[in-house]
């Protein structure tokens, strides 16, 4: 295994920073999922896909875009009408889903060396979120496992919350130090620790 290096570099500044007359508001960091890997359904075969991601991760996703689920090793969620976003903790998920996603039900892609992953958790997350993006992240909205994409001027991103307080961030690791930047910027009014 070769470790993949960080696209974040110099940008990445370990520490506590922006205004903390409240305390902090949020912890970021980068995170290293061992698999990134989108699958998609062809037409009349998402529940059929939607069985090979559950057979694979044993997590129980229900019906339609947006809607997913967390564990400790995997998340998955539907970003678009048969198109999911599948992590795992560990290297192997694309091999795995591979093998139980059959020809005829869609499509497999390794995504895990063209995403940078960025964590976003604490009392300020979804204010922090709501600063760049136009969706409402309030829990009875945007509950535990539930997914979108969306962008922030050019800079795509999908989103899933993966705690009460905790959002995982997928961007593409061409724009991973831009958007981290733009990260630490909204969230500097309500104070930020780099982990």
């Amino acid at each position: 295994m070769v470790e993949q290096l960080s696209p974040l570099a110099q940008a990445f500044r370990p520490g506590s920073h922006g205004n903390f007359a409240d305390g902090v508001g949020v912890t970021l960091s980068e995170i290293a999922p061992g698999s990134i890997v989108q699958v998609a359904a062809w037409p009349r075969e998402e529940k059929t896909l939607m069985g090979a991601i559950a057979s694979v991760t044993q997590l129980s996703l229900a019906d339609g875009a947006g809607a997913g689920a967390v564990s400790e090793r995997h998340a998955a969620f539907g970003f678009a009408p048969g198109k999911f976003l599948v992590t795992d903790t560990s290297e192997g998920l694309a091999t795995a889903l591979a093998g139980a996603v059959t020809s005829s039900a869609g499509t497999v892609t390794d995504l895990s060396h063209g995403r940078t992953a960025i964590r976003i958790e604490g009392t300020k997350a979804e204010w922090v979120l709501g600063k760049l993006f136009a969706v409402d992240f309030e829990q009875a909205a945007f509950p535990i496992g539930s997914g979108i994409s969306t962008a922030h001027h050019d800079i795509f991103a999908q989103i899933q919350r993966s705690g009460a307080a905790r959002f995982d961030l997928y961007v593409f690791r061409s724009f991973a130090r831009s958007f981290w930047k733009m990260l630490c910027h909204a969230a500097a009014e309500v104070g930020y620790e780099v982990v």
